[in-house]
C-alpha cells in the first residue's frame, strides 16, 4: 500500500509594505539585554566621545555604563531624594544632575564625590543640561523657573520664570550657547536667549509638554506631549510642519539617530518608533512596560530604552563576525560512523546499507484527510491561529479536498458556528490575487448549498449577502479585464503587420537598385 502524501503548502510572496533599506537597517539589532535598575528609569544620555558610554537615571542615583556592560563602571549616589536628568557636557568629562529635593550637582566622570552644588530652585529639578560653551549650565523646575549657573564659581546667572506650570523639557543650542528651548506643561514650548534676558519665540504644542528636541541644524524643533509629535520651523516664526499621531498614549521621550534625519519616538504605550524624513514609521520597537527614556548612540551601535518598571533595554547592533562566530557554533560536529569507521570509510562491493525508517509526523488535519474524514480536516484548518497567521495552511487543504473531489461534502451539513467561519475568511481572502481562484470555487459552492436553506440565522444570511455582492464585483471586474485584453490584442494585431511591412521596404528597394 502506498504512503500517504502530507498536504503540500505552496509558498506565498508575502504581501504588505515594501522592504527598504532603512527597514533593514533598524532590524538589524540583537535581542535586548535587560538591567534591573532601583527604580523608574527617566533618563538616559551618551557620552559624544568613543567609547560612548551612557548615563542612566534612576532613583536617587545616576550610574554610567560602557557600550557592552551589564554592570555599572561608576556610580553617583550623593542623593537624598529621586534624581532627575543626568547629562554628560560635551567632552564626556563632567556630568550634571537634579534632584527632587531641588539641588543641581555637578559631577567629575573621573570621581564620585560633586564639585559643585547649584542651589537656588526651591522645588524639584527635572530638566539640567549643559549649554555648548560647557562653562554654564540651564535647569528646570518645578517651581515654575529655569536657571542658568556658571560652573565655575557655582553662582546663579539668570532665572526665567515665564512658564505657568511645570517644566519638565530642555535643550541646549549646540550653534549658540546663549541658546536654549524649555518645554513645560503649560502645554507651550519657549526659546530662550540669556542675552535678552527672557523668551524670543512661544510655540503652544496644545498638550502637556514631556520632551523637546533640536535638530542638527537647528532649524527644525520637535516637541512630544499627549499622543502627538509635533515638528516645527524656527526660521519661519514657529510655524508648525507635522503633526504625527502615531502612539495611542502619551509620547515620553524622543532622540535622533546618528545622521540626525531619522527620529525616533517613545511613549506609555511600550513601543519606540522610527521616522524616515518624510516622517513615514519606518519602524517599531516593542517593549515589556511604559517608556519613560530613550537614547541612541552617536554611532547607532546602541539602542537604550528606560522603563517605569525600572528595566533598562540594551540592544547592540548585528555585525558580519557575530553572525560567522554564531554559524561556527551552530556547526554540527562529525557523525557517529566517524569515529567507529574513520574518516575515509568507503564501503565494499558486497555491503548492504541498512537505512533506518524515518517517521513521519503528520499535521493533524492531514492525519483527518488519511482517515477520510474531511469535514474535521476543513476544521481543523479553519481553526482561528491558523486561518489569520496561516492563511496559505488553510487554502491548501482546501485545494487538497477539491483534488479528492470531497470539496462539497466537506462544506455541507454546517451548522452555524462554522459556517460563519467559512463565510468569514471568504469575505477576508477571496479577493486576495494568491487565493482567489480556489475560494472563488468555494464561494459558488457555498451559495449553491446554503443559498436557499430555510431557516437561516441573520448573522448567516447577512455573511451570505455580502458574498453574493463581493461575488458580483469581482464578476464584473473580470470582465472588464477580459474587455480590456481584448482590446490589447486587437491592437497588437493591427500593429504587427505595418511593422513587417516596415521591415521589408528597405530590402525590396535595394533589389529594385540591383535589377
Amino acid at each position: 500500500m502506498a504512503s500517504f502524501k502530507p498536504t503540500k503548502i505552496q509558498t506565498y510572496p508575502k504581501l504588505g509594505e515594501k522592504v527598504t533599506e532603512d527597514t533593514l537597517y533598524w532590524q538589524n539589532y540583537k535581542a535586548a539585554v535587560q538591567i534591573k535598575e532601583f527604580g523608574a528609569v527617566t533618563k538616559i544620555d551618551f557620552s559624544p566621545l568613543p567609547p560612548h558610554n551612557y548615563a542612566v537615571t534612576a532613583s536617587t542615583r545616576v550610574q554610567v555604563y560602557g557600550p557592552h556592560s551589564q554592570e555599572p563602571i561608576r556610580s553617583f549616589t550623593r542623593f537624598r531624594d529621586t534624581a532627575y536628568g543626568g547629562s554628560f557636557r560635551g567632552d564626556g568629562k563632567l556630568l550634571v544632575a537634579g534632584s527632587e529635593e531641588g539641588l543641581i550637582r555637578l559631577f567629575d566622570i573621573g570621581g564620585r564625590v560633586a564639585l559643585r552644588q547649584f542651589k537656588g530652585h526651591s522645588k524639584a529639578v527635572h530638566a539640567t543640561s549643559f549649554l555648548s560653551d560647557g562653562f554654564r549650565v540651564m535647569s528646570g523646575s518645578d517651581d515654575l523657573s529655569c536657571r542658568v549657573w556658571d560652573v565655575a564659581s557655582g553662582t546663579e546667572l539668570g532665572s526665567f520664570t515665564e512658564h505657568t506650570d511645570y517644566i519638565r523639557a530642555a535643550a541646549p543650542s549646540k550653534l549658540n550657547p546663549d541658546l536654549f528651548v524649555t518645554g513645560s506643561y503649560d502645554h507651550t514650548v519657549k526659546l530662550f536667549d540669556v542675552r535678552s534676558g527672557g523668551s524670543v519665540m512661544t510655540i503652544q504644542h496644545g498638550h502637556p509638554v514631556e520632551c523637546v528636541l533640536l535638530y542638527p541644524s537647528e532649524a527644525l524643533l520637535v516637541s512630544t506631549g499627549g499622543r502627538y509629535v509635533k515638528i516645527w520651523d524656527l526660521l519661519k516664526g514657529g510655524q508648525q510642519l507635522v503633526s504625527l499621531k502615531n502612539h495611542h498614549k502619551t509620547v515620553t521621550c524622543a532622540c535622533l539617530s546618528s545622521t540626525g534625519n531619522r527620529l525616533l519616538t517613545g511613549s506609555l504605550d511600550r513601543h519606540v518608533k522610527v521616522y524616515n524624513s518624510s516622517y513615514k514609521v519606518i519602524h517599531n520597537f516593542d517593549y515589556a512596560a511604559s517608556i519613560l527614556s530613550l537614547a541612541v548612540a552617536p554611532d547607532d551601535e546602541v539602542v537604550a530604552v528606560g522603563m517605569t518598571n525600572g528595566v533598562l533595554s540594551v540592544r547592540h547592533r548585528k555585525h558580519k563576525e557575530d553572525k560567522e562566530s554564531l554559524i561556527g557554533r551552530r556547526r554540527r560536529g562529525p557523525a557517529y560512523r566517524v569515529f567507529v569507521k574513520g574518516k575515509n570509510f568507503v564501503p565494499k562491493q558486497d555491503d548492504f546499507l541498512v537505512s533506518k525508517a524515518v517517521k513521519q509526523h503528520l499535521q493533524k488535519y492531514d492525519k483527518q484527510l488519511k482517515s477520510f474524514q474531511v469535514s474535521k480536516a476543513l476544521d481543523t484548518a479553519l481553526e482561528t491561529w491558523r486561518r489569520t497567521s496561516k492563511p496559505e495552511v488553510t487554502v491548501a487543504v482546501i485545494m487538497e479536498l477539491n483534488r479528492r473531489g470531497t470539496l462539497k461534502n466537506a462544506l455541507a451539513g454546517r451548522n452555524e458556528e462554522s459556517l460563519t467561519k467559512i463565510l468569514n475568511f471568504l469575505l477576508k481572502h477571496i479577493t486576495d490575487p494568491r487565493f482567489s481562484r480556489p475560494l472563488l470555487t468555494v464561494g459558488d459552492i457555498v451559495l449553491d448549498l446554503y443559498q436557499q436553506v430555510i431557516p437561516q440565522s441573520p448573522i448567516v444570511e447577512r455573511l451570505l449577502q455580502r458574498l453574493m455582492e463581493l461575488l458580483g464585483r469581482e464578476a464584473d471586474l473580470q470582465q472588464e479585464l477580459l474587455q480590456v485584453l481584448g482590446i490589447l490584442d486587437t491592437l497588437f494585431a493591427s500593429l504587427t503587420p505595418r511593422r513587417e511591412v516596415a521591415a521589408l521596404q528597405p530590402v525590396q528597394g535595394s533589389q529594385l537598385q540591383a535589377a
